[in-house]
């Protein structure tokens, strides 16, 4: 390790520890490097402009960030809750499975677990604190354990950003993450039940059958969204990125003229939040691309890599020890930075130790979703905190139990790699 990359990752630290945005950290580290070897400041910015350019999939990021913020300022979520209530509601815990089961459908939408706990999620929570069957604490945990899921069914923005770090198929990608998000809301479920049948939650009244069909059919053109895109996307009518332009006019025309929920001035304020938001994620990308080409140059993945091949490690032992190295970086670091920054430097171990990149990417995407409810950072507990006023202590004491179910949910992915490669396969993917 050179002095000047030292005094980057001296400066990135402390910044990041003091509370410093994690773009600017990461943006002013490598000034600092650049200044202390002497390279002109121009490099960084021509880094940055033929990362941007070269990677039309980013254009996914903020296209999804607005489909998802017409989702929660329409009607859709509700009439998606009503859906949902009336289909697992009556069962024990079930306003608990309806969190889980409306997280796994709204995942098919958003691609953003902080879109799903802040949207959804808040409507749910109110519905469950009302009903008097469950703590408030109990409510805001399984709301952001549910919401880890929607980043791991497609569509899926930390995996569009593994995908343009690893140069791995999006579309592959997408497709690895359906079982593991499955799997992990039955686990979820599992725990709620258990959960609810030790505590003795009451049971909901249930809805009757007759109105399933209903509310089916009320719901049924928000339903459609996520066989829109994966259609789109693998039966090669779109690209991934045209893929989610076609879910935002697609929520768009669903708020506005199908259920006709959406005023222009509502529309105005989407349209300035996604800006806001898709700016923020842009500053970590563009950080991270200058940050990733210090890193290339000062050829530490190469030398780690060599360093790992040559000690003959055992791929199963590698990917469990970086699995572990997530976890525990999850605990301080947001997903973007981890997926962006951190996971780049394991990338060339896993080709030369012969480690599948989609099973890779899948489970380091799953891994950083943990993350997002790992106290004491956990960001998914603090955008809950925020939109429901909930003390955190009372989430964190919550939440244990649902976060270690979803930790034996990883394990599974990472022992059994057909969890993750087996549609992927099915679809024509070769590894």
């Amino acid at each position: 390790m050179t002095f000047e990359f030292f005094l980057c990752i001296t400066t990135l630290m402390v910044l990041a520890g003091i509370g410093a945005p994690i773009a600017y950290a990461i943006l002013l580290a490598v000034f600092v490097y650049l200044f202390a070897s002497g390279a002109g400041v121009g490099i960084a910015g021509k880094v940055l402009m033929d990362g941007l350019y070269q990677s039309f999939i980013l254009l996914a990021v903020p296209l999804f960030i607005v489909a998802a913020n017409i989702m929660n300022a329409g009607t859709i979520s509700d009439r998606l809750l009503s859906f949902c209530v009336a289909l697992v509601g009556r069962f024990r815990g079930g306003l608990g499975h309806v969190n889980v089961v409306a997280s796994l459908i709204f995942s098919g939408m958003s691609g953003s677990a902080i879109a799903d706990a802040a949207g959804i999620g808040k409507i749910i929570i109110e519905m469950m604190t009302k009903s008097g069957h469950y703590t408030r604490g109990y409510a805001a945990a399984i709301t952001a354990a549910s919401a880890t899921i929607g980043p791991i069914i497609p569509p899926s923005i930390p995996m569009v950003l593994y995908a343009l770090v690893s140069n791995t198929s999006i579309g592959y990608l997408f497709l690895g993450g359906i079982v593991p998000g499955l799997f992990m809301g039955g686990v979820l479920m599992a725990m709620n039940w258990w959960l609810s049948k030790r505590r003795g939650f009451a049971l909901e009244e249930p809805v009757p059958f007759r109105e399933l069909p209903r509310r089916t059919a009320n719901a049924f053109p928000a339903l459609l969204m996520p066989a829109i895109l994966l259609y789109g996307i693998y039966g090669g009518v779109t690209t991934p990125t045209e893929a989610a332009a076609v879910a935002a006019f697609y929520a768009l025309l669903l708020a506005a003229l199908f259920y006709r929920a959406l005023s222009f001035r509502a529309l105005y304020h989407i349209l300035v939040e996604s800006a806001r938001s898709s700016a923020a994620v842009g500053l970590v990308i563009g950080g991270a691309l200058i940050l990733n080409y210090v890193v290339a140059s000062e050829n530490i993945p190469s030398v780690l890599a060599q360093h790992l091949v040559g000690l003959d490690v055992d791929p199963l032992v590698f990917l469990l020890s970086v699995n572990l190295l997530l976890l525990l970086l999850g605990c301080l670091l947001d997903a973007t930075t981890i997926i962006l920054v951190i996971i780049p430097l394991f990338i060339p171990t896993c080709r030369e130790l012969g480690i599948d990149l989609v099973h890779f990417g899948v489970v380091a995407v799953v891994n950083c979703m943990i993350g997002l409810i790992t106290p004491p950072y956990g960001i998914l507990l603090f955008v809950i905190t925020a939109v429901t006023q909930i003390p955190l202590s009372e989430i964190i004491s919550e939440v244990w139990p649902f976060l270690g179910v979803l930790l034996l949910a990883l394990l599974c992915m990472v022992l059994w790699p057909g969890l993750v490669l087996t549609l992927p396969r099915m679809m024509g993917y070769a590894g």
